[in-house]
């Protein structure tokens, strides 16, 4: 079993301040592979680079630049070019699917936050010994990095990444053969239908809130990037400090909206892995339900559009996007696999338009929240008849419907 571990690193300002030069020039070798690749392509032979032979020059640019390529290690080197070249393989696979292509960019100083190395021991070493009440991170041209280790680490640390998150750096511990920790069998089963006005109900139609916590903050990240746009557009060397302030405000309530949602999300998942032994679940496609709807020419007026409810389905999109339900599924998978618990998930079509009493299907069985057959006239709520059906498309046992 894989679990990946997040902790608070507390560096000094020397340590800070080589993280920042470590994530700068890692950022100059992931721009300057990437320039190679397109000047490469660009060339009349057109030429084609590959991770293997950018990789093979590692040595020499290690050489050329000691200070700044030299210090940092190998291996986190060759983590950035792959990623570079996942980023190729990526491009070329979207082309290939007619899909919209997204070609590799340069990457600015601000956006480039993680550095990875492959192999704990290679260029970093995690140091927890249990007799030490201190835990430590050696990284290599950085030195021995304290850490806020929150809770134990199980398994075996296979991969170390070093992310920057506004003013803060975090350790992320891959870790593969992590013990399995079985909760005691809860003698239930559900299916749960995930909503907008409900963030999920339950097959027995216990309803769980929508949070909805990028709306809550939508005010206070308007102001704020309001303050932001008044700067302007400036040359890194004519900012001032309230404009860094500004940056950093728009940051810091971007970072606390994802982590509001991620701690929903656990508490959320936590209780239903707690709950029951089987769970069903829609299986959502989230990428198409937030998809713009296309434009709708109209044929009598050449160059004019007829409506295409694109503002309406904005407005929905937000709402999904914001309840997170990807995030949310995600989550519930790995507690659930640490729980030894099952689960199903399922085709989502017709879930809520379908009678969970006698099998009929019809749009007009659903009225916004109100579920009402036009065959047998059985009345529930919709988001509970959904989660019945989801339940039944498991093939869970439920006991009849009342």
């Amino acid at each position: 079993m894989h679990r990946a571990y997040k902790f608070l690193l507390r560096p000094t300002v020397r340590q800070a301040a080589a993280l920042g030069e470590m994530l700068r020039d890692h950022c100059s070798l992931y721009n300057g592979a990437l320039q190679e690749r397109r000047d490469a392509y660009r060339h009349p032979s057109k030429t084609t680079v590959r991770y293997g032979q950018q990789s093979a020059q590692l040595k020499e640019i290690r050489a050329f630049a000691p200070e700044r390529q030299g210090r940092w290690s190998f291996s986190s080197q060759q983590a950035t070019l792959r990623r570079l070249d996942k980023a190729f393989q990526a491009f070329f696979r979207r082309v290939k699917a007619g899909e919209k292509p997204g070609y590799p960019r340069f990457r600015g100083a601000m956006w480039f936050d993680t550095v990875d190395f492959p192999k704990d021991g290679d260029g970093c070493r995690w140091d927890s010994t249990p007799h030490d009440p201190v835990t430590r991170v050696r990284l290599q041209g950085v030195g021995h990095v304290r850490v806020h280790q929150h809770r134990p680490v199980k398994g075996r640390v296979k991969t170390v990444s070093i992310k920057r998150e506004g003013w803060q750096w975090y350790v992320i511990l891959a870790c593969d053969e992590v013990p399995a920790e079985p909760l005691p069998t809860a003698g239930a089963v559900t299916g749960i239908d995930m909503g907008v006005t409900h963030f999920l109900t339950t097959s027995e139609g216990t309803h769980v809130g929508n949070p909805r916590h990028g709306k809550r903050n939508a005010d206070a990240l308007a102001d704020a990037q309001r303050v932001l746009k008044a700067f302007g557009r400036r040359k890194r060397e004519n900012r001032t400090a309230k404009h860094r302030q500004a940056v950093e405000k728009v940051a810091k309530l971007h970072r606390k909206v994802r982590r509001q949602r991620l701690d929903h999300a656990h508490k959320a998942a936590l209780a239903l892995v707690r709950d029951y032994d089987q769970i069903g679940h829609e299986r959502l496609n989230i990428a198409n339900m937030v998809r713009t709807p296309k434009p709708k020419p109209d044929p009598a007026a050449p160059g004019a559009f007829l409506p295409n409810g694109a503002a309406l389905k904005a407005g929905l999109n937000r709402s999904i996007l914001d309840a997170g339900w990807g995030v949310f599924l995600g989550i519930l998978a790995q507690k659930a696999e640490s729980a030894a618990r099952v689960l199903i998930p399922v085709d989502p079509r017709n879930t809520s338009r379908t009678c969970p009493k006698c099998g009929h299907v019809d749009s007009e069985n659903r009225h916004g929240e109100k579920f009402q057959c036009t065959s047998c006239q059985h009345i529930d709520h919709a988001d509970r008849v959904g989660a019945w059906n989801v339940a039944l498309r498991a093939g869970l046992v439920l006991p009849d419907v009342a």
